[in-house]
């Protein structure tokens, strides 16, 4: 497990790769929202404030799981459990996850990741 130190040093383990900050592991997350039209506004301005927007109702980004477990709440506040829906995938880092975009990509977000 890789974990970055105050001092700036780095331990690794080989093939297995974790940020720990502070003692907290980072996750890599994607986000995907599927809400009645009236809660759309709502919901994209939730995830804004935790991930980085890639497409409509898509976003990633790197969380703590205590700042997912954050948003998963505030999104249940706004959701109607009945009807909508959010979908979290989640990894241990951004570099396990392959990355193709066909088409043209709706925002540049290389400098956050």
């Amino acid at each position: 497990m890789n974990h970055f130190t105050p001092g700036g040093s780095i331990r690794a383990r080989p093939q297995v790769l974790k940020i720990v900050f502070k003692n907290k592991e980072i996750m890599y997350v994607i986000a995907v929202y599927d809400v009645a039209s009236k809660r759309t506004g709502k919901m994209l301005r939730l995830c804004r404030q935790y991930l980085h927007w890639i497409q409509n109702s898509v976003f990633e980004g790197e969380l703590t799981p205590v700042r997912l477990r954050e948003m998963e709440l505030e999104a249940e506040k706004i959701m109607d459990l009945s009807y909508d829906s959010l979908i979290i995938f989640t990894n241990t880092h951004v570099h396990r996850v392959e990355r193709r975009i066909i088409g043209r990509e709706k925002q540049d977000i290389d400098q956050f990741l």
